[in-house]
């Protein structure tokens, strides 16, 4: 089962962060064979880290919880809150797969928030910019709630163009780097 998990930075918390950051890396090195996308977001300024994204692939709920909520930042009060929901891998790819590679042009994380009827079920026709694109789903995986995305685009609006206008309740675009140790 695939699962999106964002942690979502506290105000303030950079430098626990910074003194967690192998901790941070173990833990997620635990995790390398399950991961299909991870890395930070940041403020508009492109500097400020205000959370972390996960997409891995787990045998159960119960799983993705411990993933989630064991992880050392989180443990320590790091994290404001954290979005964990089910997740599909329509892309059928990890972000290391991603045919324009890691460093090239400006990426964001699109997370549209339902109600009503599902959204953008099908992968957009130019999905050559995508490097993750799934529903969020309920617990049992019959209810859609939203949609991720991770996409390069030339700005924030760009990215925010891949997910359908009038379809959500709310949208939210972070600027998003590729994770991972260097």
């Amino acid at each position: 089962m695939e699962f999106f998990c964002y942690h979502r930075d506290r105000v303030g918390s950079l430098p626990l962060r910074e003194e967690l950051g192998e901790a941070h890396w173990a833990y997620m090195d635990q995790y390398e064979a399950e991961l299909i996308a991870r890395g930070p977001t940041f403020a508009a300024d492109g500097e400020t880290p205000t959370g972390s994204v996960h997409i891995v692939d787990l045998p159960d709920s119960a799983a993705a919880r411990s993933f989630a909520f064991d992880e050392p930042n989180y443990q320590a009060g790091a994290y404001r809150d954290v979005l964990l929901r089910r997740w599909r891998n329509l892309l059928g790819r990890t972000m290391w797969e991603f045919p324009g590679g890691r460093t090239d042009g400006n990426r964001y994380l699109v997370i549209g928030l339902g109600p009503g009827p599902e959204a953008d079920p099908q992968i957009p026709t130019d999905q050559d910019e995508l490097i993750a694109y799934g529903p969020l789903l309920s617990d049992d995986g019959e209810v859609w709630v939203g949609t991720a995305v991770l996409v390069r685009a030339s700005d924030a609006e760009g990215a925010r163009a891949v997910l359908s206008r009038d379809r959500y309740a709310d949208v939210e675009v972070h600027a998003w780097e590729f994770g991972g140790r260097r």
